[in-house]
């Protein structure tokens, strides 16, 4: 079930090719770890809907939700101000994996009226967010984030639903209590690292972020790893 304000017509976005997807979900299906398939995902939602950023809420036991995987800092805020308020779509669909939410316009949308000022106040004005589930039990969001209205038509909700099937399979194979949590463990640590960077170099939270992803595709290895090496060495890994 998808929901929407009434009120709002959105725009139709372009839709990857199918080859495209088809390339995204085998990719999704040959990565070995939790960890690494959060991070994939996320990533890959950015370019199978062309939004401006995405990010995986994950559960992991009674009234504990966590960020275990954004392509930029903001998402991780966007999530946090869910928890903080006790509402929003991506919060809804996590506890109710039956239900597919679209957002056209975070400031006219009734449905959240706390989170969505808050969340339009980081630049956010278009949400999707589907559910990850196990066998029809809901652990997890993924959520696309656009920071002009109307970003998302029906198109880039079938889309962002086939890939979140995809990567609840994929995690199926790979899923289990740990690896989740060690995903969150490795987004805890990234935190750390940015805030070190942020200190260092006097830029905001997003810069830093961006700074460590550029590290880690430079390197090829995972943005974890180039947090330890930050946090470990105080500084950065060129250094």
């Amino acid at each position: 079930m998808t929901t929407e304000s009434q009120s709002e017509q959105p725009v139709r976005a372009q839709v990857p090719p199918a080859l495209d997807l088809a390339q995204i979900v085998l990719e999704l299906h040959e990565t070995h770890d939790s960890e690494h398939t959060i991070e994939r995902v996320a990533s890959y939602a950015v370019t199978a809907v062309a939004c401006d950023d995405a990010g995986v809420m994950i559960s992991l036991g009674r009234n504990r939700v966590e960020t275990a995987g954004a392509t930029g800092e903001k998402v991780h805020r966007a999530h946090e101000l869910q928890i903080e308020f006790d509402e929003g779509p991506c919060l809804d669909v996590l506890e109710h994996p039956d239900r597919i939410h679209r957002v056209s316009d975070t400031t006219t949308d009734p449905r959240w009226p706390r989170w969505g000022a808050a969340v339009a106040g980081l630049g956010y004005r278009s949400v999707v967010s589907v559910p990850l589930a196990k066998k029809g039990h809901g652990y997890g969001s993924l959520n696309a984030y656009a920071e002009r209205a109307q970003a998302f038509d029906a198109d880039d909700v079938a889309v962002m639903t086939i890939l979140a099937r995809h990567a609840s399979a994929a995690l199926t194979v790979t899923h289990d209590l740990e690896g989740l949590r060690k995903a969150v463990d490795a987004r805890k640590l990234i935190g750390i690292a940015m805030g070190m960077i942020m200190e260092r170099y006097d830029i905001d939270a997003d810069r830093a972020f961006h700074v460590l992803r550029r590290l880690s595709q430079a390197e090829n290895v995972k943005l974890r790893e180039v947090a330890r090496q930050v946090v470990e060495r105080r500084g950065l890994p060129a250094e």
